[in-house]
């Protein structure tokens, strides 16, 4: 064993290791220790000083190989059985990352002895008091080869194995017995291999694009690239990959980038395990800044150092997906068709189906017909028999991309097929995500190509812009699903009334196509989009329609999560900026899917109610005409009457209603609805009731309500949001109204924090339980603005924005609070309110992602609008103080 070397720095004295062992045989330890901790460090210190990534993946398993060797020599050189020592899995390849797992098999000829026993003990407690992360399993011959006959997993790890130390001629039983030609031949373990990626896909959410993607497990990671190599080691008996170009499957170009990509996530991995100080290989928020800086990215106008940095990761992500889907198509090929004739089914002059594959029919149909470049999509879409694209072709698109230029996109031809893509019946999505994976509509879209692994440092945004776009489009063909009907009823019955359904996909397609540009990417976009869509043979109405989409996009959003939708006024202006149905029923559609595309987890039944309401509401307005705006107080009498109507099915006469209602505004019976006003009516009038009053419900919109009714006091609703956010509630909407006789009629709508409603009877009695408590014996309120962040929220900062306005005709004024979402954080903007003196009439509570987006209408202790600058500038003074917490 010869002394190892990394840029130029001795990482092992072997000779001066040797000589130590043989003065001090009972110091093995101790020396063991001093050495790794010294190597670990010097290869450390080598990559920091630019040591090739490579090189110092190969060091540290070097070292290790000789610290192995060492040990198991050392105990085992006068061992009476036949033990071999193995390495398996990424040692055995002989990539160790610095924080990689050393995983080693201890091969046995027959079951080991009270004396091997005895060593083996010893020797897995010297490398597990060496601090070594040590995997290990003890097997004779026998239960080696059945355990690989058994387990997918045992064979691959054999496949890569190599004797360290031991008996060489057992090592070599082991290798002839698990063969292929013994267990696991090529296409068996093949087709393992496939299905044991297709679950791993499918645990990924089949995208590659995740925001903390794991570096080896998500699709495109190091994983793919371990794919192609133990499918080649099985079937072909290579090694190294370079030896899959001898065998024609990989071009030395292709090769080239496989080499490139594994460098690159490499060099990340070995960052961040010395960056974490152990085997990580997720690439969290926390990790994302700092390897920024160190691969050397700075913010920039329009992009910062993470988002360039993540944008080139997933790049790289991409190009193995591709080389993978390539290299399986070949192996598929190989492995399983090599025997089967190759019957070509024609479908044009210029491509036939192959084994279930669409082949083009030679090398040069696409310089011959760039267009095809396009074609061969579309008749994926048409012929949905057909499995994919045969290897070869996708080889030859890739290599034709070039193609794709300005001449090619002014070709009518080429519009056409890109159009007829987007209109098929079926497998646009599918289709449309293949042709991004393959480049070609990057090329074909050049503003698409800017988005193309570009992510966005938020928490609202969980995929990259492009595959985000997709998903979008997903969302829309769903709701042309018959069978899919059920998950949006009223979108789906939209959708199947639309002239042009086309237009919704181009907008979808457009509408965050601008991101990362600088400016307001909803407006840039709009310009493309409409200029897309005039080049690809819609009328100028349609394309206007297309950019307004684009340009509108955020809009029904903002109004349905931020603005108070029981206020006509509201409806009535968000009614004349759609100013016809059609446009309505559009922009609905797009954003519904663009927010169930954005980030599934913060889409939930609150959300879908909110747009669907604000829909029918907009629907209205406009079908009664902009010239004929609902007044408020035709609004106030029609849930009244409503109310009124059923409360007295109930036998509760209007007398007794008049006299309750008479404590009342007009504004509570503006912004509840009947149903609202009933139930509070009715448990208003309930004389078994004790005071507070609270209850709690889950409406017809399967949403929980809770109503306190209690008399009105300082720091009421600070206590109520505290103890609900002690609760883990997280509160979507609350309206406060004060009556007549200084009572507080205080409602709220919940929701868990995975988004769902508290519906359990148990969660129920438990919430009324903890506000009975805060309410009757207030020393138990806990302050929630104390409740600890969690580890993602950490990574983010927010600039805190405070906004203030006055409302025309109102007797409130408009808070607006854009900070950091934490836990605790509506109790703290309560407290601030109790601290001035300010009275809440109604909250409008939302997220979006990191970001806090919180409105509420308020006036001061005489229930007048904040009008003064000292009273603003005071309150917005105390808030800043509050939400420093």
């Amino acid at each position: 064993m010869a002394d190892i070397e990394l840029h130029n720095t001795l990482i092992f004295n072997n000779e001066q290791f040797q000589l130590k062992l043989k003065t001090e045989p009972r110091h093995l330890l101790s020396l063991l220790k001093q050495a790794i901790v010294s190597a670990q460090s010097a290869i450390q210190q080598a990559f920091e000083n630019g040591a090739d990534t490579l090189d110092t993946v190969n060091a540290r398993a070097q070292f290790i190989d000789q610290v192995l060797t060492h040990a198991f020599n050392h105990y085992f050189s006068d061992c009476t059985q036949a033990v071999s020592l193995i390495a398996v899995g990424g040692y055995g390849r002989g990539e160790l990352h610095p924080a990689s797992d050393i995983d080693l098999m201890l091969l046995l000829q027959e079951k080991e002895n009270e004396q091997t026993r005895e060593k083996l003990e010893q020797f897995l407690m010297l490398l597990w008091d060496s601090n070594l992360d040590i995997g290990h399993s003890v097997r004779t011959l026998e239960e080696c080869v059945n355990e690989a006959r058994k387990d997918i997993t045992v064979i691959t790890n054999l496949i890569e194995s190599r004797i360290l130390a031991g008996d060489t001629s057992l090592f070599r039983h082991m290798l002839e017995a698990t063969g292929p030609d013994k267990i696991w031949n090529s296409r068996d373990f093949f087709k393992a291999k496939l299905e044991e990626q297709a679950q791993r896909y499918r645990k990924f959410g089949d995208t590659a694009y995740n925001l903390e993607p794991n570096l080896k497990e998500n699709p495109g990671g190091l994983r793919d690239l371990q794919m192609i190599g133990w499918v080649a080691k099985r079937h072909f008996g290579t090694r190294i990959l370079s030896e899959l170009v001898t065998h024609n499957f990989l071009s030395p170009s292709e090769y080239e980038t496989l080499r490139e990509c594994q460098t690159y996530l490499w060099k990340i991995r070995i960052h961040l395990h010395y960056i974490t100080g152990k085997h990580e290989d997720r690439l969290l928020f926390d990790f994302q800044k700092q390897l920024a800086q160190i691969f050397g990215y700075a913010d920039g106008e329009n992009n910062l150092a993470i988002e360039q940095f993540m944008q080139r990761y997933y790049r790289t992500v991409i190009e193995l997906e591709r080389l993978n889907e390539l290299l399986l198509q070949l192996f598929r090929q190989e492995i399983l068709y090599r025997d089967t004739s190759e019957n070509a089914t024609p479908i044009n002059r210029r491509f036939h189906v192959i084994n279930g594959y669409i082949a083009a029919r030679h090398e040069n149909i696409f310089s011959e017909h760039p267009s095809s470049l396009l074609e061969v999509f579309l008749i994926l879409e048409l012929h949905p028999e057909i499995r994919g694209v045969h290897a070869q072709t996708i080889r030859l698109i890739r290599e034709n991309v070039h193609l794709i230029d300005d001449k090619f996109r002014a070709s009518q031809t080429a519009r056409q097929l890109f159009i007829d893509i987007m209109t098929q019946p079926r497998g646009v999505t599918h289709e449309l995500r293949r042709m991004n994976r393959y480049g070609i509509l990057a090329a074909y879209i050049p503003a698409f190509d800017k988005i193309v692994g570009r992510m966005q440092y938020d928490l609202l945004h969980t995929y990259t812009v492009d595959q985000h776009t997709l998903f979008v489009v997903r969302n829309m063909r769903r709701l042309s699903v018959p069978n899919f009907t059920h998950e949006h009823p009223l979108a789906s019955g939209i959708f199947h009334h639309l002239k042009k359904p086309e237009l919704l996909y181009l907008s979808g397609l457009f509408h965050d196509i601008a991101k990362g540009r600088g400016g307001n990417h909803a407006e840039l976009g709009a310009i493309d989009a409409e200029k897309f869509s005039l080049m690809h043979g819609c009328s100028s109405k349609d394309s206007q329609l297309v950019g307004w989409l684009v340009k509108n996009h955020l809009i029904l959003s903002s109004v349905a999560q931020r603005k108070d939708i029981s206020d006509p006024e509201i409806i009535y202006n968000f009614a004349q900026q759609m100013s016809t149905l059609a446009r309505l029923d559009y922009l609905y559609l797009l954003t519904l899917c663009d927010i169930r595309a954005t980030n599934p987890k913060q889409w939930n039944s609150w959300k879908d109610n909110l747009l669907s309401e604000l829909y029918h509401k907009t629907a209205a307005a406009l079908k009664a005409g902009l010239d004929n705006p609902t007044q408020r107080n035709i609004v106030s009498h029609e849930n009244r009457t409503s109310a009124s109507r059923t409360l007295s099915k109930q036998g509760i006469v209007s007398e007794v209603l008049n006299e309750l209602w008479a404590n009342f505004s007009d504004d509570y019976f503006i912004y509840h609805t009947p149903d609202e006003i009933s139930w509070h009516s009715q448990i208003l009038l309930d004389k078994a009731q004790t005071s507070p009053r609270i209850q709690a419900r889950i409406n017809h919109r399967n949403e929980a309500e809770i109503l306190i009714y209690s008399q009105e006091k300082a720091g009421l609703f600070a206590a109520i949001v505290s103890t609900l956010e002690q609760l883990g509630l997280n509160i979507a909407d609350a309206k406060i109204n004060v009556t007549h006789n200084s009572y507080a009629l205080n409602s709220f709508k919940v929701l868990e924090k995975n988004g769902s409603s508290p519906t359990e009877q148990y969660r129920i009695a438990e919430i009324i339980e903890k506000l009975n408590t805060c309410l009757n014996e207030p020393g138990a309120v806990i302050n929630a603005g104390n409740l600890r962040k969690n580890r993602i929220q950490k990574s983010f900062d927010v600039k805190t924005k405070i906004r203030f306005d006055q409302l025309p005709g109102k007797d409130v004024t408009l808070l607006n609070i854009v900070t950091k979402d934490r836990p605790g954080l509506l109790a703290n903007i309560a407290q601030a309110f109790v601290d001035c003196d300010i009275h809440i009439h109604h909250a409008k509570i939302s997220t979006a992602g990191e970001k806090a987006l919180d409105s509420f209408h308020i006036t001061d202790k005489d229930n007048n609008p904040l009008l003064d600058d000292e009273s603003i500038k005071t309150l917005k003074a105390t808030l800043l103080r509050h939400l420093k917490h």
